[in-house]
């Protein structure tokens, strides 16, 4: 009888005993690892691109960290976080693109993983801009009253003809067709890249009906 109940009662309640403290181990180490992560910083930047190589990144995290700041993988600087959780960096850029992403430590040196990165391309040089047709002081007349302007340019760069859109193809070709008024006809092309850097070019047509 003694080794019957011993069967039916002890060893359940054994194996019940053993997957409680198993999962308390479980739960505690599981606690464990939520009160010891960091999240990572926030970065605020409000564009991709950039012509100056000098910019302002700011962002946010907990107060009382350190945040270092990654360029393309590498630290190049290292800040303080405010009472108020946010921080700043004054930054310079490489030509090209930056990835750029940020990293929090805390005064007992644990990590953050790192942020989400922000890209950002910095160039300076203004973009190409030929203008293939019309040339200028070409003239038009008659039923010619309409000229379609055409030209090339770089990837990524928009043009402007006389303050209007004009339409770019997968080559950069660019062509708007612009209504002529009798006698001359003043028209402006502005190239501007991403950036911000631009290029101007302008062009004198005339028409007689």
């Amino acid at each position: 009888m003694i080794l019957f109940a011993l069967i039916k009662f002890g060893i359940p309640l054994l194996v019940n005993l053993t997957l409680f403290v198993s999962g308390e181990k479980t739960q505690t180490s599981t606690s464990n690892k939520t009160a010891f992560f960091i999240p990572p910083p926030t970065l605020n930047f409000e564009y991709d691109a950039t012509n100056s190589a000098r910019i302002k990144i700011s962002g946010s995290s907990s107060p009382n960290q350190i945040i270092n700041l990654y360029i393309n993988d590498n630290l190049v600087d290292k800040t303080e976080t405010k009472n108020d959780s946010s921080f700043s960096f004054e930054t310079i850029l490489i030509p090209g693109e930056n990835i750029i992403r940020a990293r929090a430590t805390t005064e007992n040196g644990r990590e953050s993983n790192l942020s989400e990165s922000l890209t950002i391309t910095f160039k300076s040089g203004a973009p190409s801009l030929e203008i293939k047709f019309p040339s200028d002081g070409q003239a038009f007349s008659k039923d010619q009253n309409t000229v379609e302007i055409k030209g090339t340019t770089d990837p990524y760069v928009r043009i402007t003809i006389n303050n209007f859109w004009a339409i770019i193809d997968e080559n950069n070709n660019f062509s708007y067709t612009l209504g002529l008024k009798d006698g001359e006809n003043e028209i402006k092309i502005v190239a501007q890249d991403q950036a911000g850097n631009k290029t101007e070019k302008s062009i004198s047509v005339t028409y007689s009906p």
